[in-house]
């Protein structure tokens, strides 16, 4: 069996505890309209075509992005960087696109990484089958889990799938006993309103103790370029990227409900 991967982030801080190794899965059953990472949303390789400079000149590279692979190799990437995992008290965080689009291949290699003692994290969407949650609960340690809306109807609007499923499979995963960290994109004029941050909080408050971080991710546009490159539509021109002040005001009303918070993953 092979899985297909557009990325792996070496000496990765912003995905889980201490120090990891971030496998991007390609594929993602959501089009968010600022999704930064545009290259990890078709299910397929893509060949694209970037240009490189040299001595003032530009030089057109064709480039596939999006390889398969097996366990075996992605774990002999993975066991390269065992040193500063371990000392770091870091792991191997398995992200995308969405890593539960590819189920059964991610199975697998959670168990290999469990095999060699790492700590796992899946940074999931949530849009995905009970089963196949729960194929991988025993073998996650701590799910990076998106909440991207409250309301259905501006969640289909914002991201194409409805955000009941995704909702449901949270509370299961709390009930469960799963550590959470919850990330939430804040987009101006469309997620960061007082109405839907009252119901994000009311929400998360519910789930029992189970959410050990909330981080805020702040929309940025250095992914625009992306979309040209892809042949995709960027809906996000001429939203404006969150200020400083804004996130902060954010992230004191996160800690005052009593969250652990930080700004950025």
């Amino acid at each position: 069996m092979k899985g297909l991967i557009f990325d792996i982030k070496r000496y990765a801080v912003h995905d889980g505890p201490g120090i990891r190794t971030t496998v991007f899965f390609k594929g993602c059953p959501l089009s968010c309209w600022w999704c930064h990472n545009p290259e990890g949303i078709r299910k397929e390789p893509e060949e694209v075509i970037t240009v490189q400079k040299m001595e003032g000149k530009d030089f057109p590279v064709r480039e596939t992005v999006g390889r398969w692979m097996t366990v075996g190799e992605l774990m002999r990437e993975i066991n390269r960087e065992r040193v500063f995992m371990e000392e770091s008290d870091g792991g191997v965080t398995l992200s995308g696109g969405e890593p539960l689009w590819q189920g059964d291949f991610l199975e697998d290699l959670l168990l290999a990484c469990k095999r060699e003692g790492y700590h796992t994290a899946v940074d999931t969407t949530g849009h995905t089958s009970r089963k196949n949650l729960r194929k991988i609960l025993e073998l996650t340690d701590l799910f990076l889990y998106d909440v991207k809306h409250m309301d259905e109807a501006e969640h289909l609007k914002y991201t194409g799938v409805s955000n009941r499923q995704i909702l449901e499979n949270l509370t299961f995963l709390a009930a469960e006993g799963k550590d959470l960290y919850i990330r939430i994109p804040v987009i101006p004029g469309i997620n960061d309103g007082e109405e839907n941050t009252e119901k994000t909080l009311r929400f998360l408050k519910g789930l029992n103790g189970a959410v050990k971080e909330v981080d805020l991710l702040p929309y940025h546009a250095l992914a625009a370029h992306k979309y040209e490159k892809f042949g995709m539509e960027y809906r996000m021109a001429g939203v404006p990227e969150p200020g400083e002040k804004e996130m902060e005001k954010l992230k004191v009303r996160y800690e005052k409900a009593g969250f652990r918070v930080k700004i950025g993953g």
